[in-house]
């Protein structure tokens, strides 16, 4: 698998061939390569303040596991599961809650979505869409609230997110589906964007959602019904 670092493209494969070789210091191009989006996980998954501490136990976690990492997988949606599960023991242990505000400010810090040439109006705007988003993502449970932040706040794909969070892919189709109709009744105006190349997506209109845009504007109703446990 390959991931661009800046301006080039970062071999995810020749580069653990390296470490497993012997040549430990190769694994930095994957820690520059990820750590923004390592940072962006935990702190949209409720790190908080301990963002940047539970990133870098992933990633020494994820290299103490280099030997078992199955040789053609793709590296992102392993090392954000190992993400995850760090956010998860560090929230579990953690003496104070995190508030709303600090994971929305720690998202933006973490590693800027909006281009720096974007209008400033629009860019605020895309602040308070998103802040509204978190807002109606607190009235989700854990399992709707995980895949929806993975597809669309990380911009994973399908695959991509079962990998991420172990479960099979139907099961992230349901389950992203209950997430978006009860998304559609949290926040009205809430559409996510259609991913090219995913004929099958869970955002596609006969999975019962309607793809849009993570902006907000407002399209075609989400069909109901149907179970709304995940």
């Amino acid at each position: 698998m390959r991931t661009r670092e800046g301006g080039r493209i970062v071999d995810e494969a020749a580069v653990i061939a390296r470490v497993r070789a012997g040549e430990p210091e190769a694994y930095a191009e994957l820690v520059r390569a990820h750590t923004g989006l390592a940072l962006r996980a935990a702190a949209a998954l409720g790190a908080g303040a301990d963002a940047e501490d539970v990133v870098q136990q992933a990633f020494f976690k994820a290299y103490c596991s280099l030997g078992r990492f199955r040789d053609g997988a793709a590296f992102k949606p392993w090392l954000l599961s190992i993400v995850a599960n760090e956010t998860r023991n560090t929230v579990r242990t953690a003496v104070r809650q995190r508030t709303l505000a600090g994971r929305e400010a720690a998202l933006v810090e973490a590693e800027p979505l909006i281009p720096e040439s974007t209008d400033p109006a629009a860019a605020a705007l895309e602040v308070e869409r998103r802040t509204a988003l978190l807002t109606a993502l607190e009235g989700l449970g854990e399992d709707h609230r995980l895949v929806v932040t993975y597809r669309y706040l990380l911009e994973m794909d399908e695959s991509e997110t079962a990998q991420a969070l172990g479960w099979p892919r139907g099961t992230v189709k349901s389950r992203l589906n209950r997430a978006l109709r009860k998304l559609g009744r949290l926040l009205p105006d809430f559409e996510p964007r259609e991913r090219s190349g995913e004929s099958e997506g869970a955002e596609s209109t006969a999975d019962g959602a309607d793809g849009a845009d993570l902006n907000g504007r407002r399209g075609r109703k989400t069909r109901g019904g149907g179970d709304e446990h995940g």
